[in-house]
């Protein structure tokens, strides 16, 4: 039997507990084997000045999810094409991974927008996309997307942007970031941060 990767692609500028609550309810509640966060390094439909460097949120993704077996971390789109777009990604990874079966996950929020991806006809013929809830959108399915299914994950909405904005205001955000996370941002000043803001 075919092993099941469920991939979760994003900035993860930076990953915060929303981001790690959604993959562990989806890592134990569905059939996957894995959920693998892929950061990248830059989104063709954002343009944020303030985009860490590829390698420093690649290391906070890997102390977030340092420990738990159903999570992994790839910088696979670091080596690709820039801007990063996703049936790039998907080719690659099944081109590397021939015997793995990939699902993408996406937010709701991302349905409207799903007709504007390149090559977006191919990608949901060759893969299941998981979508899960987010507040304010309709996260309506339209009819004639295929091999589209709705998780029910639990909607906690916690923004990046509203992290860097109270780390770059000098609040403390420690319970909307995984600790390991929360020190290195302390320690490294990222954000318009203070050391040991902590």
């Amino acid at each position: 039997m075919a092993k099941r990767v469920a991939l979760f692609c994003g900035s993860f500028n930076p990953i915060h507990v929303g981001h790690l609550a959604l993959c562990n309810y989806i890592a134990e509640n569905t059939d996957v084997d894995e959920v693998r966060f892929v950061v990248s390094p830059q989104n063709p439909f954002k343009v944020n000045a303030d985009l860490l460097d590829d390698n420093i949120r690649l290391e906070m993704v890997r102390q977030a999810t340092a420990g738990y077996r159903k999570f992994t971390v790839s910088d696979l789109e670091f080596s690709l094409e820039k801007p990063s777009y996703t049936y790039i990604t998907l080719q690659k990874f099944s081109e590397l991974e021939p015997d793995t079966h990939f699902i993408l996950i996406m937010g709701g929020d991302n349905l409207d927008a799903f007709r504007k991806w390149k090559n977006w006809e191919w990608i949901m013929d060759h893969y299941e996309i998981w979508v899960y809830p987010r507040l304010g959108s309709s996260n309506e399915i339209p009819a004639d997307f295929r091999n589209f299914h709705r998780v029910e994950t639990p909607i906690i909405e916690i923004s990046s942007t509203f992290v860097r904005q109270s780390i770059a205001q000098g609040k403390d955000v420690r319970y909307f970031l995984p600790e390991p996370v929360f020190k290195y941002i302390a320690d490294n000043k990222l954000y318009g941060g203070k050391e040991g803001g902590r």
